[in-house]
């Protein structure tokens, strides 16, 4: 069973992470809708934050995940955000249960097929050697000569816990990542439509969705409204908070 943070009653909703992300990275947003009266379910994917491990990983097993936690938690209708990878993930979800799914938020990522393009960020995890038991700073100084950018470490270096005393490590599943890195541009298939509403959300400094993909999106979406969240790169959630909550929070209860 996937692990979750639960929070607040009222109507499910239910958010997955992107890539080397966990639920932690969306708890004050969780709260903000919490208080506006959603039960917001924040999930760890398999491979990822608290959840199981598994040499199987894929979209498929991925949806099948959640819909098993849906059953587990007698969630029939849930409204549902993803972002990037948790954004196929959601894809492909609604497209292949759509009576379970309501409402559909795609954050910064389209249908189709996406170049395998997370290897620095890779290599960069690689780099940390824990069998030299390297304390945090250590482990963040090696990151940082692969990644540049402060925000992107402290999102991958959050994934830092203590396996025992003095022994560090991550939380997420480098070994198979490493051995399955194209499955996470993998297109939705041709054939999948959802024919309820859906809001995707665009960085205004991101390439994730470009004006020429917006036919694609409305081939698999027909009732998709295309928005764009101002000041902001890939990880907008993060970036522009408020204004990625006003326009979904506004989608969710319009």
């Amino acid at each position: 069973m996937l692990h979750s943070n639960i929070t607040g009653q009222g109507k499910p909703l239910v958010i997955i992470h992107g890539f080397l992300g966990m639920s932690d990275n969306w708890k004050t947003l969780a709260a903000q809708y919490v208080g506006e009266g959603f039960q917001v379910h924040a999930l760890d994917l398999r491979n990822h934050g608290k959840s199981f491990h598994s040499e199987d990983w894929g979209y498929e097993v991925m949806v099948q995940d959640v819909v098993e936690y849906c059953t587990f938690h007698q969630l029939t209708t849930i409204s549902v955000i993803g972002h990037s990878m948790g954004g196929k993930v959601a894809m492909l979800l609604a497209t292949t249960y759509p009576d379970l799914v309501e409402r559909l938020i795609v954050a910064d990522i389209g249908p189709k097929l996406y170049a395998p393009h997370h290897q620095t960020i890779l290599a960069a995890l690689n780099a940390v050697d824990f069998a030299k038991k390297p304390s945090r700073a250590e482990a963040e100084t090696i990151v940082s000569e692969y990644i540049h950018d402060f925000g992107t470490r402290q999102f991958l270096l959050k994934n830092l816990y203590w396996v025992e005393p003095r022994q560090l490590g991550f939380r997420f599943n480098l070994k198979v990542f490493n051995e399955n890195t194209s499955a996470i541009g993998d297109a939705l298939p041709f054939e999948n439509q959802f024919d309820k509403k859906t809001l995707f959300l665009r960085g205004d400094k991101s390439d994730y969705i470009l004006d020429s993909d917006f036919e694609t999106i409305y081939h698999h979406f027909p009732k998709a409204e295309i928005e764009t969240v101002s000041n902001a790169g890939h990880w907008l959630h993060a970036e522009n908070p408020s204004e990625f909550f006003e326009k979904t929070v506004h989608f969710l209860n319009n």
